[in-house]
């Protein structure tokens, strides 16, 4: 540390306050996840009284992490591996065309009230676009409540966050690509790559590790923490819990009800899911080239 002094010196205002607003917050609500509080007495120390409740007694809580682990196991990979196939052949392209591109995949990522185009879509009656079309063609007769019915409520989720997801992971992958060194692939050309899928998987992934890291934990986060999306299109709370998803759960009891202890509890579950689940990708990514 005395050798490296000046580092740390110029590491220590952003550690400061990564310390001060990151770690403490967390610690801190892993602590309060052990009392009862409710915002106007001191904390009171129960134990595991609420992690009990959480996993014995609260159903819809069982509900919320069902559909959550149902959006991580499928928007989060599909999602990773769209971004890296649509930056891979985009990248491709010529510069300006490549800009144009990264644009429209990017753009409905950073768009503001962009849920009232898909209200539009699967509005409950016949002006709703997709209404529409089907009664159009004869698929059906009367209009479907799209976002009223159970049966439909996550797959129509699941499909918006899927097409929301092409954000902050596509850039990294749209930039990864771009600092791949070209003599590398001339190199593996004389040591006997032949293809383009032995390049990818020998060179240019290899390359990439610290992209594919990123959007990796950008693309799981994003799908463990889904919330919008369901409360703009089903509503908070849904229909039967249907969109119920663990942080509209934290959201419920943190802002509405304000059991500061419970919704620890909740939070402190979700961020050991997202720990675990990005451990086990961080190994998983080791063996890519290999």
């Amino acid at each position: 540390m005395k050798v490296s002094k000046h580092s740390y010196i110029l590491l220590a205002p952003y550690m400061l306050l990564f310390g001060l607003f990151t770690v403490l917050p967390v610690v801190m609500s892993v602590l309060i996840s052990f009392t009862y509080f409710n915002m106007l007495e001191f904390p009171r120390f129960i134990g595991w009284q609420n992690y009990s409740r959480l996993f014995l007694d609260d159903d819809v809580f069982l509900i919320a992490i069902k559909n959550t682990l149902l959006f991580a196991a499928i928007t989060g990979p599909v999602s990773y591996i769209a971004c890296f196939v649509f930056a891979w052949i985009i990248n491709e392209m010529s510069p300006k065309v490549r800009a144009l591109m990264t644009l429209v995949f990017y753009a409905p990522s950073i768009s503001g009230n962009i849920f009232f185009i898909w209200q539009i879509i699967f509005s409950g009656d016949r002006y709703g676009i997709m209404n529409g079309l089907l009664m159009k063609f004869g698929f059906i007769y009367e209009p479907i409540q799209w976002l009223k019915k159970e049966e439909y409520i996550l797959p129509i989720l699941i499909l918006v966050q899927l097409w929301l997801s092409l954000g902050t992971g596509f850039l990294a992958f749209i930039a990864g690509l771009q600092t791949v060194d070209k003599t590398l692939y001339e190199a593996a050309a004389v040591d006997g790559v032949r293809n383009r899928w032995q390049e990818l998987w020998y060179v240019t992934l290899p390359s990439m590790r610290p992209q594919l890291m990123f959007g990796a934990v950008i693309q799981l986060t994003t799908s463990f923490a889904v919330a919008d999306v369901s409360i703009y299109l089903a509503g908070f709370p849904s229909v039967n819990y249907a969109g119920e998803t663990i942080v509209t759960h934290l959201i419920d009891y943190g802002t509405i009800r304000f059991e500061m202890g419970y919704a620890s509890a909740i939070a402190t579950v979700l961020f050991m899911l997202m720990v675990g689940t990005n451990l086990i990708v961080q190994k998983l990514l080791r063996k890519v080239g290999e």
